[in-house]
């Protein structure tokens, strides 16, 4: 019985950090608009965070509650889960066109933070404020960097949204700002509680909940954003939401976390971690050739997922 209301509370939980999320967004992203805000900024910043402000929320809260492994098993498994079951599946609904300037420079970048993530963390068993500080420049780089080959032409400005209109008053886009990032708080505090008592009354661990049953809840934003893109046959979007959601969720979840407090990095890290690079190098190899995702490259890649998911039941029971 107490299972079963930890899963509602779950449920509950993910449910207020997306509509949360949302709200934030749209308040904040037609505030923005109003005073005349480029919507190439507004794209690239405010809605790139709100698409990575379940896992940001869920990673810092765990993070504050001492909840170490769940918040490091959010980011690998979200980043795991965004290519290969989320991509995966959306390239079986139609295959997916990969942008140049994502092969040549976004995928390749995933790659390089990965690395140095895997590094950080075996360096002193932590991601500490210094490494967390280092993340946040390195996402002030790139966001500097999409501005200036959007500027060029050579990018589009990212993900669109629905600019402020005249009936938007400002005290209604400033409540939806409030209401929505008080859903963000409260629903991590909600979804982290619910699924460290699932670990505990299952008997698994927080690493195997977060890169499961958390990362699922925590990607569903970006799962619901590619398989639409991809039935509406806009797989560019598709490709660069996951592309940037894994890269945010490293530099701008991963570095808030760690700068707000260290992050220890256990030894059972290393697998998940090295794991979050192949996925990478598989997305970029499936790709580079036709430069799309096509269904046989979605089929190996929800294979792939399969393995290791299975490979993790596995580490549980033994």
């Amino acid at each position: 019985m107490n299972i079963l209301l930890q899963l509602v509370l779950l449920v509950v939980g993910f449910v207020m950090l997306m509509k949360g999320a949302d709200w934030f967004v749209d308040g904040a992203s037609k505030i923005a608009d109003k005073f005349g805000i480029p919507h190439l900024i507004i794209g690239l910043t405010i809605v790139a965070f709100g698409t990575s402000a379940p896992e940001a929320a869920v990673s810092i809260s765990a993070a504050l509650k001492g909840n170490v492994d769940l918040a490091i098993s959010n980011v690998l498994g979200s980043n795991i889960m965004n290519v290969l079951l989320i991509l995966g599946l959306a390239s079986l609904i139609y295959p997916l066109a990969v942008k140049k300037s994502t092969l040549k420079f976004d995928i390749p970048f995933v790659f390089v933070i990965s690395v140095l993530m895997l590094i950080f963390g075996m360096m002193d068993g932590k991601i500490g404020r210094i490494d967390g500080a280092i993340f946040l420049v390195l996402l002030i780089g790139y966001v500097i960097y999409m501005i200036k080959m959007a500027k060029q032409g050579k990018e589009e400005p990212g993900e669109d949204f629905e600019a402020a209109g005249e009936n938007d008053k400002m005290w209604k886009l400033l409540l939806l700002i409030l209401v929505g990032g008080a859903m963000i708080v409260l629903g991590s505090d909600i979804t982290v509680d619910a699924a460290s008592a699932i670990a505990m009354a299952l008997g698994m661990s927080e690493r195997l909940v977060g890169l499961t049953i958390v990362a699922f809840g925590t990607s569903l934003p970006e799962l619901v954003t590619s398989c639409v893109a991809a039935k509406k046959k806009e797989t560019d979007i598709a490709v660069g939401n996951i592309v940037g959601s894994n890269l945010f969720n490293i530099l701008f979840v991963l570095g808030t976390t760690a700068v707000i407090t260290p992050v220890a990095y256990v030894s059972a890290f290393i697998f998940d971690n090295i794991m979050a690079i192949a996925v990478v190098a598989i997305l970029w190899l499936v790709a580079i050739k036709d430069k799309k995702v096509k269904r046989s490259g979605g089929a190996i890649m929800l294979v792939v997922y399969i393995v290791y998911f299975v490979q993790l039941v596995m580490q549980q029971i033994g």
